[in-house]
């Protein structure tokens, strides 16, 4: 089984897509700007540099849309949990949540969310990493893009 999930390990890595296509866009890109430099302007080198960042923006601009995704579906999940587990006065402002709330607030715990919740929307507190840093109780999510 694998490891526990904390603050500490959460963020997870797609072995393909971060160790092989990102490094080979980027040696892609550097190439394209190796020829540019070394053999001058031309046509070819032209769209060899473009066909480089074009593929660098659509395998990044694909990856964020499936972050993206995959934000919307947690706050649609924490959404119908925090209607579960929230007391009423806290029901009545799940709409203040912003989505990195939401996001970071899906590791507490169902006993420590209501606590944290109000915490965080009294404080309005923002970053991910700080609302993650202050979960004492992890719920693992390994159920991620």
């Amino acid at each position: 089984m694998a490891e526990e999930q904390s603050f500490a390990n959460h963020t997870k890595f797609f072995p393909p897509f971060h160790f092989f296509v990102v490094p080979v866009m980027l040696i892609n890109l550097g190439w394209a700007i190796n020829r540019l430099w070394k053999l001058g302007w031309s046509w070819d080198n032209g769209e060899r540099l473009l066909l480089a960042l074009g593929l660098i923006l659509g395998f990044l601009s694909a990856r964020l849309m499936a972050l993206t995704v995959q934000d919307r579906v947690i706050r649609l999940e924490e959404r119908l949990r925090y209607e579960r587990l929230l007391p009423a006065d806290l029901k009545a402002r799940i709409d203040e949540f912003t989505r990195d709330q939401m996001v970071s607030l899906r590791f507490a715990s169902d006993a420590e969310l209501p606590g944290l919740a109000r915490k965080v929307l009294d404080e309005k507190i923002q970053q991910r990493r700080a609302i993650k840093q202050m979960v004492k109780s992890w719920r693992p999510d390994y159920l991620r893009a």
